[in-house]
């Protein structure tokens, strides 16, 4: 009775967690640019590939001419296709080196939850109820940086930073200066467009106090300006080390994929400023896929910065 008791429980067992694979997914698509189509295991005609999708290994994916189409594996590695034609998922996933991707796997997760709550139809009503809304300007002629307003820490010595300006305003030259604690101007420029980047290992960038006072103003009209905006080291800069070297351990920076994991690090370690600056850095390595825009979207709605109207196309 006991051996018929095992057997049974082991079968069972074997079919659960048959069932728990099966379910399961090999990528999801992080970005996709092009006509792309995936021929899902058991279908007769292929559809539309569209980004957040996931993709089994008994799937087909179709890529056009032209196409950038970036997978997350299920273990948190990435893989971009680029040449078209029809690759089977089973031999895509081949081509990943899963070995330790511990870590890589957290924040690839950290990141696909992200993208599950994007496509509930409830998104936009909890984002609001959380308190992403969008960050009262003091009046129609103020710039808005696009960090956020308080706790702007920043961990890497680099940050990309983007604006919005009042609406109708044509001007695109604009003055960044930067001050340290002491109200000292350490760094000043002009540049054309709403984007500057900051090197804070730089000349007098670099300060002890781990601090910056950034201003941004219209060239020509200097009293629309964003007022002082401050980018800080965090207290206890060590409490990532960590995390962030065993990430770099298992994922080299050199892609336009990889730098979007990164960015889910940083976010989930409330580190906005470097998550935005990781998305950025994807969005230079391939300014015409536009789903690196969009998630960088999300990142400044999820974390309370500004919330994009909806508009029609």
């Amino acid at each position: 009775m006991r051996k018929f008791v095992s057997i049974t429980i082991t079968t069972m067992l074997v079919f659960v967690v048959g069932v728990a694979n099966g379910q399961g997914y090999t990528f999801r698509v992080l970005a996709n640019k092009g006509q792309n189509q995936v021929k899902k295991e058991g279908t007769a005609s292929a559809v539309a590939l569209k980004t957040g999708a996931t993709l089994s290994d008994g799937d087909e994916l179709i890529a056009s001419q032209g196409a950038y189409i970036g997978l997350m594996h299920k273990s948190g590695k990435t893989l971009e296709v680029r040449t078209p034609g029809t690759k089977k998922v089973v031999d895509l996933a081949k081509m990943v080196n899963t070995k330790s991707a511990s870590v890589s796997s957290r924040y690839a997760k950290f990141l696909a939850n992200k993208m599950n709550e994007k496509e509930q139809p409830n998104y936009r009503a909890r984002l609001n109820a959380t308190g992403a809304v969008s960050r009262a300007l003091a009046g129609d002629e103020q710039i808005q940086v696009l960090i956020p307003a308080e706790d702007a820490n920043i961990l890497g010595d680099k940050a990309i930073l983007n604006w919005d300006t009042p609406e109708g305003m044509e001007e695109n030259t604009f003055i960044v200066t930067v001050k340290n604690i002491f109200d000292e101007e350490i760094m000043k420029a002009e540049v054309t467009g709403n984007t500057v980047e900051l090197n804070f290992t730089e000349g007098q960038m670099q300060n002890e106090e781990g601090l910056w006072i950034i201003n941004v103003k219209a060239k020509e009209n200097q009293d629309v300006s964003s007022g002082d905006i401050a980018i800080k080291r965090p207290e206890n800069p060590s409490q990532y080390d960590e995390g962030l070297n065993s990430l770099k351990a298992e994922v080299d920076e050199d892609s336009p994929l990889n730098k979007v994991i990164y960015a889910s690090f940083y976010e989930e370690n409330g580190l906005i400023v470097d998550a935005l600056t990781a998305i950025e850095e994807a969005i230079k390595m391939n300014p015409e896929v536009e789903d690196f825009k969009i998630l960088r979207k999300d990142i400044i709605e999820r974390n309370g910065i500004k919330v994009y109207k909806e508009t029609a196309e």
